[in-house]
């Protein structure tokens, strides 16, 4: 192992709604430990922009938040050797022969995939295509955006050289750098974990152009440096990219300051993602039908996950009670939710018409109505139906990942921003009837510091990572409690029947 002493490192952690820039410092004490020191210096909005019937990101704004996270660090005195950059999955850029990018990329919320799982099963085969991805079939993911615009007979798909998904796309304006990095690649459906390879076939029968795939390159890869006109402009040293785990829920995990034993963890922001790290996909049936999915780790690891809706249901709510002139502070939320009736209402957090924006209070409402429960009013009932539901959600998807792997967890590790959310933790731990571990909050951006560290040598692998993370952050323990009524309320929740 190769020792440092202020070796500083630079994450770019893009969510669906902020994106972030986050200076690293790795140090050693006079008693020679080492620690790993998360500085956050800038953060900007992201939101999804309508045109017309689509629904965009705004990806040259993102750009411009970039650069201006380069040049404070810079001017902060940081001087970071390297940077990596994290984001949400599945979206995608095109590039054209000249290298310029076809428009803006569209949001994985956007509606135009609608009822494409249903079409694209009659022409694959269910079974046939979870064999050949792994992958839970989510409206979003980037097979349907791909096969909708061939549907819609998108001109950009001909003129079109090369797809860039969007970490990548955001490397590349920086660096001029093409690449594409393995874990993001596994969340397209279009790459075959079998046969570690893009599936030219199938994209064949869907009309995809297969020539848009770069191959894959593994987190922990040099990318190269900023490019002379970036550097120019932003009067900066060329420092270099490393192709982190930029899939955000694949750098969470890798900040799972777990043990060398099997664990169970559980992403939580706008979405939750749950499941256990696993050496290899598991491509059964039964996995397929407990839409599970396989989705490339670091280290050669798979992720055995669950997506579940997450934070972004209570978020939504949020954002129409501001909109309404009712401003009310997170923090206030969940201590009204804390005061509110415990088990009044619940919800099946994934039930469809809670993906899109837009009245999901009165979703929620409505689906109480229709399962005749009583319907929530007040803003901390309407908070407090959504925490129980997800915590009951989470109990649901580690039972199913248990029957999958033949493992019980002794607990659930849980990372992300969604764990300064004290009651869902405690919510979490009753519903389990198992300890949780909470932390670290920065997941993702630590991920994406460690694989810098591991392409800089300063870290040998993912183990000795994780190790610094349980050197350098503290972790909140939530014990179960009043088990009895969870239980109780556990019942109710399996009685809405989806898996």
């Amino acid at each position: 192992m190769t020792t440092a002493t202020d070796t500083t490192i630079l994450a770019f952690d893009m969510g669906a709604s902020s994106g972030r820039a986050l200076i690293g410092r790795l140090t050693s004490g006079s008693d020679g430990r080492r620690k790993l020191e998360v500085t956050e210096i800038h953060r900007f909005p992201n939101h999804a922009i309508h045109v017309g019937n689509h629904l965009h990101w705004d990806v040259l704004r993102l750009l411009h938040e970039m650069k201006k996270g380069i040049r404070l660090a810079f001017q902060g005195g940081y001087e970071p050797s390297t940077f990596g950059i994290d984001t949400w999955g599945v979206d995608f850029g095109l590039l054209d022969a000249n290298g310029e990018l076809l428009g803006n990329p569209y949001h994985y919320r956007d509606s135009q995939t609608e009822g494409l799982i249903e079409e694209v099963n009659g022409l694959i085969g269910q079974e046939a295509l979870f064999r050949q991805s792994g992958l839970q079939f989510m409206p979003f993911n980037t097979l349907y955006q791909l096969y909708a615009m061939k549907k819609a007979a998108s001109p950009k798909l001909d003129i079109a050289r090369t797809l860039l998904l969007t970490p990548d796309l955001l490397a590349y304006l920086l660096t001029g750098i093409k690449s594409c990095e393995f874990t993001m690649a596994t969340t397209t459906q279009l790459f075959d974990p079998g046969a570690q390879a893009w599936n030219a076939e199938l994209m064949d029968k869907l009309g995809i152009p297969s020539r848009l795939f770069l191959d894959p390159v593994h987190p922990g890869t040099i990318i190269g440096p900023l490019s002379p006109e970036v550097t120019s402009e932003l009067g900066v040293p060329a420092m270099r990219a490393v192709a982190v785990g930029t899939h955000d829920t694949e750098s969470a995990i890798a900040a799972v300051p777990a043990g060398d034993d099997p664990f169970a963890f559980l992403v939580c922001g706008t979405w939750s993602l749950l499941g256990t790290e696993m050496s290899g996909p598991l491509l059964s049936n039964e996995t397929m039908e407990l839409e599970f999915s396989n989705e490339g780790g670091i280290g050669g690891t798979y992720q055995l996950l669950k997506n579940i809706m997450g934070l972004w249901l209570l978020q939504e709510c949020k954002r129409e009670w501001d909109e309404k002139g009712n401003e009310i502070g997170f923090p206030d939320l969940v201590r009204m939710a804390e005061q509110a009736t415990p088990f009044r209402s619940l919800i099946h957090p994934d039930d469809p018409r809670f993906f899109s924006p837009g009245g999901m209070a009165d979703k929620i409402r409505a689906f109480c109505e229709e399962t005749k429960q009583p319907i929530p009013e007040s803003e901390g009932e309407v908070a407090r139906c959504i925490l129980e539901s997800l915590a009951l959600r989470y109990r649901q998807a580690l039972e199913q990942a248990e029957k999958l792997t033949d493992i019980r967890y002794g607990g659930l590790h849980m990372v992300g921003g969604g764990i300064q959310n004290k009651l869902l933790c405690q919510f979490t731990a009753n519903a389990l009837g198992r300890p949780v571990w909470a932390g670290p909050i920065e997941a993702s951006a630590i991920g994406n510091m460690l694989m810098q560290l591991v392409a800089l040598g300063q870290c040998k692998d993912l183990r000795e990572a994780r190790r610094l993370v349980a050197a350098s952050f503290p972790i909140d323990v939530y014990e179960p409690e009043a088990a009895a009524n969870w239980v109780a309320a556990y019942e109710v929740f399996i009685g809405f029947g989806r898996v």
